[in-house]
């Protein structure tokens, strides 16, 4: 059984025909009908936005079912492996977001229906995926670009460096000294830090690192200072004024918007490549 909790479950070569079939379901605007008859349970909190709605409508456009809980129902005393003997009796997936990696690990080595990580405390394998997927579109030679990460040590910035080593491209992180990313290459000056950039990314900054990050914002002045066709990816929710500058946000160099909006195509082919389709 194929489960998708962490992006490198997948190999290159899976992530590029992961990448064809979104390009087959864009094409098809809507038309295909592969989850109809399916019923496809999601644990998701209330404060989650985007990927929510992107999983929901994916699947619906598909023609699939959905059944929604908040992950606090996965927060009891019964086993999860109970809870997914009986789920999937009556489910053909089952998409988790929850902090704890741990959990979703669990009881996907229980289940005999695929399982896929919305995000954890420590990676979020969808949202970079497809970003991948729109950083591809962008860039022809993607696989060659340079990347910087501003943020310290996270589930954006762990699964960023993991794509890195998957497809191929350059990474480097910014930050102050006592926020690396395991084993990645770290530039603690931001100004020396852009120069020469093709994508910029960030994550927000925890409250408790606020003073550390002090000086270390995204701006459009440094944003001068990348490559000309350099485009900046913040991880939202971002903060206008914090990891990122306003300015910044509303120049040219930002693609946020656009590279999320393939988030319902890569997602609904993240889907149909574990039930099989292809």
């Amino acid at each position: 059984m194929k489960h998708f909790l962490h992006l490198n479950d997948f190999s290159k070569q899976e992530i590029f025909q992961i990448f064809e079939l979104a390009d087959k379901l864009k094409a098809d605007n809507g038309e295909c009908d592969w989850l109809k008859g399916k019923t496809i349970v999601l644990f998701f909190p209330k404060s989650s936005i985007r990927t929510r709605v992107s999983f929901e409508k994916g699947i619906k456009m598909l023609g699939g079912d959905t059944i929604l809980f908040p992950p606090e129902a996965l927060d009891k005393k019964e086993d999860i492996k109970d809870v997914i003997g009986y789920l999937e009796n009556w489910a053909d997936m089952v998409i988790v977001r929850h902090k704890d990696l741990s959990l979703i690990e669990y009881m996907a080595e229980h289940s005999h229906i695929p399982i896929i990580n919305a995000m954890t405390a420590v990676n979020h394998p969808c949202e970079i995926l497809t970003d991948l997927y729109s950083f591809s579109k962008k860039y022809v030679d993607y696989s060659e670009k340079e990347c910087l990460f501003m943020g310290s040590k996270g589930n954006i910035g762990n699964t960023w460096k993991e794509a890195s080593e998957l497809v191929g491209f350059n990474f480097t992180q910014c930050c102050p000294r006592g926020y690396e990313i395991d084993g990645a290459s770290v530039c603690y000056e931001i100004d020396k830090a852009v120069v020469g950039k093709d994508i910029i990314c960030t994550d927000s900054i925890p409250s408790a690192a606020k003073d550390d990050f002090e000086g270390y914002q995204i701006t459009l002045d440094r944003l001068r200072y990348a490559n000309a066709d350099a485009c900046l990816n913040p991880c939202p929710p971002f903060f206008r004024s914090e990891e990122v500058s306003a300015d910044a946000i509303d120049s040219k160099y930002f693609v946020g918007y656009e590279f999320k909006k393939s988030l319902i195509e890569v997602q609904q082919a993240i889907i149909c490549y574990l039930l099989g389709y292809e």
